[in-house]
């Protein structure tokens, strides 16, 4: 029997509801943990079947390449959909910060703090204010870049400039959020950003 029952998703073989109903309740609950799904532990079986399916299926969809404006393909979501990342060390500022999953979304409020993992959000955001993907000289780790910074050509003699996908897979590796504003509170555009591990202080 080739035909697989129940709610088979094109191009993303990962997302299938017949997958998770194999599983027990418990371990359903711990997959709707780990999606961030509110309420999970008051649902049902099949409540937990739909709801991480639809999870995983945003995830996947934020994950395929997107195109940019100018028709150029684009980085991509990136393996955490461009959902936040959670963890013991998670500061207030991203607790207080509105997710951003897409290139679609815009802030609430001027002034808003914000937060992703989105590599393409995070690429756009940069590219308008100047910005290029760099590292702190000095501070690598053998093979491995050291601090990451978007340089913003203001002549800091102590970044050097990397490709976005050296960042990015850094980036991913230690687990980063960035934390970023679009706009000051007075409507001008901000270049604030900081990078946070949550899961220990330094980033």
């Amino acid at each position: 029997m080739s035909d697989k029952p129940g709610n088979q998703t094109p191009n993303t073989p990962d997302v299938s509801e017949t997958e998770l109903r194999k599983m027990k309740v418990d371990e359903l609950r711990q997959e709707a943990k780990e999606e961030h799904i509110t309420g999970a532990s008051g649902m049902r079986k099949e409540e937990l079947v739909k709801e991480v399916a639809q999870s995983r299926q945003e995830g996947a969809d934020h994950g395929r390449v997107d195109a940019g404006a100018d028709g150029a393909e684009g980085l991509g979501a990136g393996p955490d959909g461009g959902k936040i990342r959670y963890g013991d060390d998670s500061s207030k500022s991203l607790k207080y910060s509105q997710e951003i999953t897409s290139t679609e979304e815009e802030p609430e409020r001027e002034g808003r703090s914000l937060a992703t993992t989105h590599h393409e959000v995070i690429r756009q955001w940069a590219e308008e204010r100047g910005g290029v993907p760099a590292t702190v000289d000095g501070t690598e780790r053998g093979d491995h870049l050291g601090v990451l910074r978007i340089d913003f050509r203001d002549k800091d003699a102590n970044l050097r400039e990397v490709s976005w996908e050296e960042w990015f897979k850094t980036f991913d590796d230690r687990r980063l959020n960035f934390i970023y504003q679009e706009q000051r509170s007075d409507g001008r555009q901000s270049n604030f950003f900081r990078l946070e591990n949550p899961e220990r202080e330094d980033a």
